[in-house]
């Protein structure tokens, strides 16, 4: 995400970390490279040139020249100022009403009706809402099923009328669907086109204007860059939405989209789309979004994610397991099956401080923990509570059911004992302190 953009910030800020003499010139000349990032992220002309400046007066304004360490508090001003630009604070969404309507716009192939349903199993799991996708695109009977089918992949009703061409009354029927079956939170999708044009724009507007929403959200994809802006504001002009979506953040190698749009349409961004998973969408935090783009990370994230996975009981049931030396790979499965519901782990090793750039170029396969899984699963319910019964026949048989190497079984084995050990040792006031910290960061 953004790797593009990182790594030439990152060459922008080179000087001002102790490499040759601080003066207001490479000062000046590092904003340069800085502006010129920007504009390599496809982020807008005026926004860049905008944001250099404001970064310029600060900088002289607070001395940074005399500082004793200039190029940290240039990297902060930067830091900051990003953080303006994509909108300050993260921005909530409207659920009030029963039931609250959002209305979803977009171009075709924007990932509109994808993140629709996403949106509902977010509200769903997240805010312990029940709501109702209405399909409102008659031009594309596939969009119609294709919101059925993530309905149902979802655990979410869709209500739709084939045989109704009008859009609008399809939007009201579903509305009155919801009231009638105790659906708190109804999401219209609506139709998308290839491009802007004057039958859309009248379409969206007239259900705008019959079903009242509490939200109006835009989405968008951030691959396409300024496009993406353009069309941002085309639609805006019309239908003063209240939010953006963006979708494929996390193929997003630039970030001219989530850098320009706030400045250029003056909407907040309200929600991210960060894999192809029904679970990978984000709230948009732009502090957070921040840090990640200067390589800080984003370790708030991870804990969050983290702790939505984390279940007391079970967790009780695990330190007991350890004190006791009864920890076994049914446990250790149930621990990689908990990290996989985190997100992808290209997206996670992202959240870590300096992790982007030591993984470079690297490529970070979503199935890592395949082979492991399979390993395990072909052990029988003695070996995996009791690892210590396992020999070399044994592990002959276990390569061969999990088409592995017997090598790869030993390195598991030994993975799971240093892992084990490292438990044991974090049963004391070591783990426990960790953990306070974890609570403490978030």
């Amino acid at each position: 995400m953004f790797d593009n953009l990182s790594e030439k910030l990152d060459k922008a800020f080179h000087v001002l970390k102790g490499h040759g003499q601080i003066s207001e010139v490479n000062v000046a000349e590092t904003l340069k490279e800085v502006r010129r990032a920007l504009l390599d992220a496809d982020v807008n002309f005026k926004t860049a040139k905008e944001f250099t400046n404001t970064v310029k007066e600060k900088a002289l304004g607070q001395n940074v020249l005399t500082t004793l360490k200039p190029g940290q508090l240039m990297v902060k001003l930067v830091k900051d100022e990003l953080t303006e630009l994509m909108g300050g604070e993260a921005a909530d969404i409207d659920l009030s009403g029963n039931p609250s309507v959002i209305l979803m716009a977009g171009l075709q192939g924007s990932g509109k009706t994808t993140f629709s349903g996403k949106l509902a199993n977010f509200l769903k799991n997240k805010k312990t809402k029940n709501p109702l996708l209405v399909a409102c695109d008659v031009y594309r009977p596939a969009a119609i099923d294709q919101l059925h089918v993530v309905g149902d992949q979802i655990g979410v009703e869709v209500y739709s009328d084939k045989e109704n061409t009008n859009p609008v009354a399809i939007a009201k029927a579903g509305i009155a669907h919801a009231k009638a079956n105790g659906h708190n939170v109804v999401i219209v999708d609506t139709a998308g086109r290839l491009a802007v044009d004057e039958q859309m724009m009248d379409e969206i507007s007239n259900i705008h204007k019959a079903i009242h929403p509490n939200e109006t959200l835009f989405v968008v994809d951030s691959m396409t860059g300024q496009d993406a802006v353009n069309t941002a504001k085309a639609f805006n002009d019309v239908l003063d939405y209240n939010g953006v979506i963006l979708t494929k953040l996390d193929g997003d190698t630039r970030g001219g989209a989530a850098l320009s749009i706030k400045s250029v349409v003056n909407k907040p961004i309200k929600f991210i789309g960060t894999g192809e998973k029904m679970d990978a969408v984000d709230v948009f935090y732009p502090a957070r979004m921040a840090d990640r783009i200067l390589g800080m990370g984003d370790v708030v994230s991870l804990v969050e994610r983290a702790q939505e996975q984390y279940d007391e009981e079970e967790a009780r049931k695990l330190h007991k397991k350890i004190a006791k030396n009864q920890f076994g790979f049914d446990d250790f499965l149930s621990q990689i099956q908990q990290i996989k519901k985190m997100g992808s782990m290209k997206d996670l090793l992202g959240m870590i401080p300096g992790a982007g750039k030591a993984l470079k170029g690297m490529d970070i396969d979503d199935d890592a923990f395949k082979g492991v899984e399979a390993i395990i699963h072909s052990m029988t319910p003695e070996e995996r509570s009791n690892p210590s019964v396992l020999n070399g026949s044994r592990k002959k048989r276990i390569a061969k059911g999990s088409g592995t190497s017997v090598q790869e079984v030993n390195q598991l084995l030994k993975q799971f004992t240093q892992m084990s050990k490292m438990m044991k040792m974090m049963q004391g006031g070591g783990g426990r302190k960790m953990m306070q910290m974890m609570q403490g960061m978030k």
